[in-house]
Parts: structure tokens; sequence; C-alpha cells
């Protein structure tokens, strides 16, 4: 009954603010997930390490020693050597996350891993928005390009007559005037 409880405090924006592009996939990592699961990082890993088949390359990534210290200096966390990691992380994407769940067998970890998937599905649902309004801008701009050329062509015209246009010439009068009477 007390894991419900503490379920329901994790909000959306932690677990969304532990979600990183490594290599255009959206992952977490292994710490991160550890915390929300409610294991060591150690436990997870061995559980990973005892599973390996459960875990192809496009559901775990081993950081490298670059991608880690992007990570470390954007996120402040702490360097080896002074109660951080001693060995390079490894990175959960979507599906490993999921995959996680059949390893990690507890009530937390399968409740988190519930919250998880519904929040990488909305973020892949706005992804796919942000994607389709990007197109429709892109359709707006090659419309508004023609319309500028049309626009400019019309200004053309115009400067042309206002440059040749002449003084109108004086006509002769037609018609009864009362003042030739």
């Amino acid at each position: 009954m007390s894991q419900k409880i503490t379920l329901a405090v994790i909000s959306d924006t932690i677990i969304v603010n532990k979600i990183y592009e490594i290599r255009g996939h959206k992952v977490m990592l292994d710490n991160d997930l550890a915390e929300l699961y409610g294991v060591e990082t150690k436990r997870l890993n061995e559980q990973v390490k005892r599973n390996p088949d459960r875990f192809p390359p496009d559901f775990m990534i081993q950081l490298n020693e670059k991608e880690w210290s992007i990570l470390r200096s954007q996120n402040v966390i702490s360097k080896p050597g002074r109660g951080g990691r001693q060995y390079l992380p490894n990175v959960f994407t979507e599906h490993g996350v999921l995959m996680l769940s059949s390893v990690l067998n507890n009530e937390i970890a399968i409740q988190v891993n519930i919250q998880l998937v519904r929040l990488f599905t909305q973020l892949r649902r706005i992804a796919g928005e942000n994607n389709e309004l990007k197109l429709e801008i892109e359709e707006i701009k090659k419309k508004l390009n023609n319309q500028d050329k049309n626009i400019e062509l019309v200004f053309g015209c115009l400067d042309e007559l206002i440059e040749h246009k002449e003084k109108p010439k004086s006509r002769k009068r037609i018609g009864y005037m009362p003042d030739e009477l």
C-alpha cells in the first residue's frame, strides 16, 4: 500500500527531466531508472548482465567517455573519485525501459514502468504533432514565396507606370460654356 502512495508522488515532470537524447534516441540513465524503481544502480545493472539477450543494442547503449562527460557537465553529476560512479553508465531506450520491468520483478518497478510507457507514448505523440506543424509551416512558406514573387511583380509594374506617367495634355473643352456668351 505504501508503495502506491510513493508512486503517486513521482511527477511526470521529474521523469521527463530524466530523459535525454543520445545518438538520436530518447534514453534514460541507469542510475535514474534505479532511483525511480527503488533499487540500487548496481542491482539494476546486475540484472541486465544476467539477461543479455533481453537488451540488444537498440534497447541499451553504454555511453562513451565523451557522451558521459557532456551529460555530467550539463547535469552537474559528480565525477569519479568524488563519490560518483567508477564506470561508464548504461542508458536505456524506450524499449529497454520496458524490458527492465521483466528483469526487475518488484511492484514499484512495474508501476513506474507503466508510468514511463505512458510518458514515452505522450512524448512520441507530441513529437509527431510538431512534425505535422513543421510540414504545414513549410507549405505556407512555399505559398508565400510564390506570393512574394507576384507582389514584387505588381510593384515593379506600378513603378514602371509611375516613371512613364505623362503629364495630362490640355484638352479643348467641349460643350456649352456660360462665360463665352
